[in-house]
């Protein structure tokens, strides 16, 4: 049998690996984070070493014994399946883009990573986490380096007379820019019409450029443009 320091040495490296993963993730911003990934990695070594290790701890006498499955990776397996709960709750739909996919993806992987540590399997459990951390991080770049829309929030402040919708998303349109989630706040004694909606910026465009053609609309008063988490 392993010894405890053994298995309690495991689950550690199961926890630590799916941190580094979570790091990656929280330092983006995204919804399952550091904590996230450590808990999920760290439970998924425990399920590994219980599956395998857990009838050495049942003090059966000499002629009570029972006859027990032993087949470990009914429980991998189980881990795998459960685990799609939490990735599904990382998954969000705005507008018309959907959010949360990779993050989603990365809850997979650190089980696998956990799973990988729980049983013993350090050289592989250490491999996967770096291909990992290639596949989030530095693949990252050459995605914007294609041309991934840069997401942002916009506000702006418009005399509500002027506000005119259509020309707004005819003009982001010949720009290139996708428009979602529009929203409305009337001041009805200074007659202005605050509007925020997000902005999927194709990577080339210049940001003065898309500024310029929002305040070139008639009536803005001001604009704000803020970087979503």
């Amino acid at each position: 049998m392993v010894p405890d320091s053994e298995m309690i040495f495991r689950i550690l490296v199961g926890a630590l690996l799916g941190g580094v993963i979570g790091y990656e993730r929280d330092i983006h911003g995204r919804q399952a984070g550091l904590r996230t990934h450590l808990i999920v990695a760290m439970a998924s070594a425990t399920f590994m070493v219980v599956s395998t290790h857990f009838m050495f701890y049942q003090q059966y006498g000499p002629h009570g014994g029972v006859p027990l499955d032993i087949d470990a990776s009914r429980i991998a397996a189980a881990v795998v399946s459960g685990v799609g709960f939490l990735a599904g709750g990382t998954i969000l739909k705005t507008g018309l883009t959907i959010q949360g996919l990779t993050t989603a993806a990365s809850l997979w992987l650190v089980t696998a990573i956990g799973l990988c540590a729980g049983s013993g399997m350090y050289a592989e459990g250490v491999a996967v986490t770096a291909l990992g951390i290639v596949a989030l991080a530095l693949l990252r770049i050459l995605e914007d380096k294609k041309g991934t829309p840069n997401k942002r929030r916009v506000y702006f402040v418009v005399g509500y007379r002027f506000y005119d919708e259509a020309r707004i998303l005819e003009s982001m349109k010949a720009l290139g820019v996708n428009v979602a989630d529009f929203e409305y706040e009337k001041d009805l004694r200074s007659r202005k019409l605050s509007v925020g909606f997000t902005a999927y910026v194709p990577y080339k465009l210049n940001m003065d450029r898309f500024l310029s053609e929002l305040e070139n609309q008639k009536g803005v008063r001001e604009v704000r443009v803020l970087i979503p988490k």
